[in-house]
């Protein structure tokens, strides 16, 4: 279905999540769940708001996904596409500085170099535009190791233990941390989680707009735009999950 296409109920949104809830996570879409969002699409307006940057969308939902669906977001909306064509970038080095941006790597890598994991691989800082990836595994390990590492971590809050060590240590810069897919966080400044997206939908635009996520518990990268005045939360735990919640309330 073409962007420009109008659905048969074009004032109702329907915003996703891709990790836990189009795909399984860093897993890439089946044929059967980009067969049933081209059929919602036809009913619906429909949007992509995903916390990783173009390059991993496009590897986990095809090619060409900003043309797809009339609104697209990568990195919760710092890079924003309307009907195919770019709206905005925002860079996180930018608004905070370069002297600040070492100040944080630096203190992430040396913390990292202490942490005692059973597991640890490479890439443990990824720089996005919009946000800074901080991964205690190191996001190079294998699908095994991440799945390893999601119960390791839930044992022992490594990740929230950092988290919290980084509010102490950067209290000045007004930065927001969210936990979210198995091995890693992401920190950004306030204000720049998922609901940087809402920014670009005008209100007036629709009568309805629903969110779809599965981290929607505080803490969780869904949270804030699950629990916005703006939004109609909706928490999944699949992609079948999501699937099912779709049909029920915008296909029966």
């Amino acid at each position: 279905m073409s962007t420009t296409d109008a659905p048969e109920n074009p004032r109702i949104l329907a915003l996703f999540d891709v990790d836990g809830t189009l795909t399984i996570p860093r897993g890439e879409i089946t044929l059967e769940m980009t067969a049933f969002m081209t059929m919602l699409s036809r009913k619906i307006t429909v949007g992509i708001v995903g916390g990783s940057d173009l390059i991993k969308q496009e590897e986990q939902l095809g090619a060409g996904v900003v043309a797809q669906y009339p609104w697209n977001f990568s990195q919760n909306g710092l890079v924003a596409y309307k009907n195919g064509s770019l709206l905005e970038v925002q860079t996180i080095a930018k608004h905070l500085g370069e002297d600040n941006v070492k100040r944080i790597i630096n203190w992430v890598l040396k913390y990292v170099s202490e942490l005692d994991l059973p597991v640890k691989r490479g890439t443990f800082f990824e720089f996005r535009s919009g946000m800074f990836n901080i991964s205690p595994i190191g996001r190079n390990c294998s699908r095994e190791e991440r799945n390893e590492y999601e119960i390791y971590d839930l044992k022992h809050n490594v990740r929230q233990t950092m988290v919290e060590a980084m509010r102490q240590e950067f209290a000045d810069l007004n930065l927001t941390y969210s936990i979210g897919g198995q091995i890693s966080f992401d920190c950004f400044p306030a204000g720049w989680d998922k609901t940087y997206c809402l920014n670009f939908i005008k209100a007036e635009d629709y009568d309805e707009i629903h969110f779809f996520g599965d981290k929607t518990f505080e803490g969780g990268n869904d949270y804030e735009i699950f629990t916005h005045e703006r939004t109609i939360g909706h928490t999944v735990t699949s992609p079948d999950d999501t699937v099912q919640q779709c049909t029920k309330l915008f296909l029966s």
